[in-house]
């Protein structure tokens, strides 16, 4: 989609209407076409993020270096090649920076569908059920236990980002 300006252009406005509506509100929607269940949390969670990991891998792609580009079509390659080689290792580090940012966000989606849809099990279900009747200890727990798994996702795709893309900001 980054490589073509007029495709990204095309899709630019759709993106961008739903990356900025909160996936929180399209709850209902998804309960609509999915019904109460794991899987509607998991369709919410992984639309919320593919709309971040798309637009940030498109970023990555329309501000690769185009002296690499212009390199690798001097050479000789087509376009595909192009993209194998120049702008898919170019889009990487932000690409990674959209996978971070969405992990965090599916995880926050994830716990607020726990806390709405009729869910038996879950930390948005425990945080619910503790602050209704008043149990602070409990739902602080919860609270704080789901930072320490959004920590912990996130410090893992950074150790994976440190691992693929470790020529990032050199």
């Amino acid at each position: 989609m980054g490589s073509s300006e007029p495709v990204y252009r095309s899709f630019e406005f759709l993106i961008d209407f739903f990356r900025s509506t909160p996936a929180s509100a399209l709850i209902p929607m998804f309960i609509l076409f999915f019904g109460i269940g794991e899987f509607n949390k998991v369709a919410i969670a992984a639309f919320s993020a593919l709309l971040i990991i798309v637009f940030n891998s498109a970023y990555g792609v329309i501000h690769a270096t185009k002296n690499r580009i212009l390199a690798a079509k001097v050479m000789g390659a087509n376009r595909f090649k192009i993209f194998k080689d120049v702008l898919f290792w170019e889009s990487l580090p932000q690409t990674f920076i959209g996978l971070r940012s969405a992990i965090s966000l599916a995880l926050v989606i994830v716990i607020v569908a726990e806390m709405f849809i009729g869910t038996e099990t879950g930390l948005g279900k425990r945080i619910i059920d503790a602050q209704q009747v008043l149990n602070v200890k409990d739902m602080y727990a919860s609270i704080l236990i789901t930072g320490i798994l959004g920590y912990a996702l996130n410090a893992l795709f950074l150790l994976i980002e440190k691992r693929f893309i470790h020529w990032s900001g050199r």
